[in-house]
């Protein structure tokens, strides 16, 4: 007999039709002999429907009111499915987030859990009773029981929770597609459902837009390897497993904020090639990496700067050995890189640096907490590490420095983040706490699992940061104050003295809800720290692929432009990690730039899916 935990979004309880059919779901799994805690979210558009309330209430409603507001839809939705179930004569209790005994902090519409006191909920299990619990709430844990809710997916987030502290057997997650697809069937109505996925990735896809499953639903189940199933609630497909490595004994307590930070990994063995000043028009990238590729030079990261004028700077790193092919290859397509457009236009300078080193932090959820990041850097400013490139994922946190630095970046961060010497990363490039993902899927060939598409980005831009230590940690340490989480991280390779100051300037994109917000305090503090112009960015579109098997293919990251250029779409930026392609574009490219990459990659499949009204 297994121990199951299932969850139901709202389109699936949207209705006393839908609410019944879960019924006749959950009572079918219990009479084939397992025991069912079972998590809805509110019913259909409840929730919207009370933000709209509030919002004729008040145009900014009280963060503790909105909680003890939006907490309700779940409470209809678990008395129905439980009177639903005790139709069948299956015997049910409801339960809202408080009474099942989730602890958060107290922190109103976005509470982490702390953990979850399972004594009531294991007892009415042992009973014969489905538990059905109100997803997205829980208690704080400063004794005044405050009502405290997850955040937007937060259903998501207490249904693998609970599997993690019941040490359930999986958790299946019912939703309106038959489960992960290798992009947004809205979108592309051909897109091929996966069998298996790796926890890593989907945390890249989560982050990066696809609305499947929450980030920190799968975070959890990766720390704590939860075995997890996303499936269809109108079908009987076996859906998609999210698999994980065997988790490092993790206590239950502070469940989602115990130690975000895994290891400490490091790479000697790399060397950085830049080009300087190419021109900033659709192609220019496919060109470059078509050619590193015919080469068979295997990148390792890729940057390409916020423009300057009409020109970019296209940065990549490499491994030491096979330098002198790659400088070989940029220094050859330099002068084909020229602008046609204005003949004065300074050839594209190709810049090699040898002794460099990579430094990185692995672990989860590391976007979703601007801490983490924030204090990586300053860690590394106390040290008197300076960074030259940022590399930033769901997964990890990559920074390049002077090799005769690495030493220092490594002993710094493992004490700041309490990395004992046995858990430090062995430093090759390419390990992965997961096994790669084309051992799970032999029906998928292509090293892309999935193609993601984030139109709620917005990019701001530093223009003439001083290029010393600290800058990175005062920047990203302030956004973090303000719980504002940073993504795609640029920094230009060309720098420019200014008053006897070597200066460069800093990209990155926030989510647009925090654009303005993070522009105007960005702005307040520029002068005081010898900043220039801030420059805000909200017509743009990032799009991403994802996959475990991009390591060591040094083609993908040209088809992925070559993809674009087809298409006319230019590149803004580009950013890039061992299992993700981030580039940025124009907004209104955004779906047909999603679009031509999934089709580069043939990851369309025979069938369309229609996802349910």
């Amino acid at each position: 007999m297994a121990l199951i935990v299932q969850k139901y979004g709202g389109t699936s309880v949207g209705s006393v039709e839908r609410i019944q059919a879960v019924a006749q779901r959950v009572y079918k799994t219990v009479q084939a002999g397992n025991s069912l805690v079972v998590v809805v979210s509110a019913m259909g558009k409840t929730t919207d429907g009370l933000v709209k309330l509030a919002n004729e209430i008040s145009p900014n409603p009280n963060r503790r009111e909105m909680d003890m507001l939006l907490s309700t839809g779940e409470q209809v939705t678990i008395a129905l499915l439980s009177m639903a179930l005790q139709e069948l004569g299956q015997p049910a209790i409801s339960m809202t987030g408080p009474q099942v005994g989730i602890v958060t902090e107290a922190e109103h519409s976005r509470a982490r859990i702390l953990h979850i006191e399972t004594t009531r909920l294991s007892r009415h299990i042992n009973e014969g009773k489905v538990v059905v619990v109100a997803g997205f709430q829980g208690t704080s844990s400063a004794g005044e029981m405050e009502i405290t809710t997850l955040g937007r997916g937060g259903s998501d987030t207490s249904a693998v929770a609970i599997a993690a502290a019941l040490k359930a057997n999986f958790c299946e997650i019912y939703t309106d597609v038959p489960g992960i697809l290798t992009t947004d069937p809205r979108l592309v109505a051909e897109a091929q459902l996966m069998d298996a996925i790796t926890c890593d990735e989907m945390l890249e896809l989560a982050s990066l837009g696809a609305k499947v499953l929450h980030p920190r639903a799968v975070e959890i189940a990766r720390n704590y390897g939860v075995p997890l199933v996303v499936r269809s609630s109108w079908t009987d497909q076996p859906g998609t497993w999210v698999t994980s490595a065997k988790p490092q004994g993790r206590s239950l307590i502070n469940l989602e904020i115990a130690r975000p930070v895994d290891h400490v990994e490091f790479d000697t063995d790399q060397a950085k090639v830049a080009l300087l000043r190419v021109p900033d028009k659709p192609g220019v990238a496919a060109r470059l990496f078509g050619e590193i590729s015919r080469q068979k030079v295997d990148v390792d990261l890729i940057i390409q700067s916020v423009h300057e004028g009409n020109s970019n700077d296209i940065a990549f790193t490499v491994t030491t050995p096979i330098l002198k092919r790659a400088e070989a290859v940029a220094t050859a397509i330099a002068p084909a890189l020229r602008s046609q457009s204005n003949p004065k236009f300074d050839e594209a300078e190709v810049m090699v640096e040898h002794n460099i080193a990579k430094v990185s932090i692995a672990g989860a959820g590391m976007i979703g907490r601007p801490g983490v990041a924030a204090k990586m850097f300053a860690t590394l400013a106390e040290a008197g590490v300076n960074i030259q490139m940022i590399s930033t994922s769901e997964v990890k946190v990559s920074c390049v420095v002077d090799a005769n630095q690495c030493d220092r970046a490594v002993l710094a961060l493992r004490t700041a983040f309490e990395i004992e010497v046995g858990e430090q990363g062995a430093g090759s490039r390419g390990e992965f706490l997961t096994p790669n993902s084309s051992l799970l899927n032999p029906h998928s060939p292509s090293p892309v699992r999935g193609v993601a598409l984030d139109l709620n980005q917005a990019r701001l831009a530093i223009r003439q940061l001083p290029d010393r230590p600290g800058m990175a940690a005062k920047l990203f340490g302030l956004l973090a104050q303000h719980n504002i989480s940073v993504d795609m991280i640029i920094q230009s390779q060309r720098c420019r003295v200014i008053d006897g100051v070597p200066r460069r300037d800093i990209a990155f994109t926030v989510s647009q809800i925090d654009g303005e917000n993070a522009r105007e305090m960005l702005t307040q503090v520029a002068a005081e720290l010898g900043w220039g112009e801030v420059v805000l960015d909200s017509a743009i579109a990032k799009v991403s692929i994802v996959g475990a098997g991009m390591v060591g293919q040094p083609g993908v990251a040209a088809k992925m432009f070559e993809a674009l250029a087809q298409q006319e779409i230019n590149i803004q930026m580009i950013a890039t990690s061992e299992i993700k392609i981030s580039c940025v574009v124009v907004k209104e490219q955004g779906v047909k730039a999603l679009q031509a990459i999934h089709a580069a990659f043939e990851l369309a499949g025979s069938e369309k899916f229609v996802v349910p009204a």
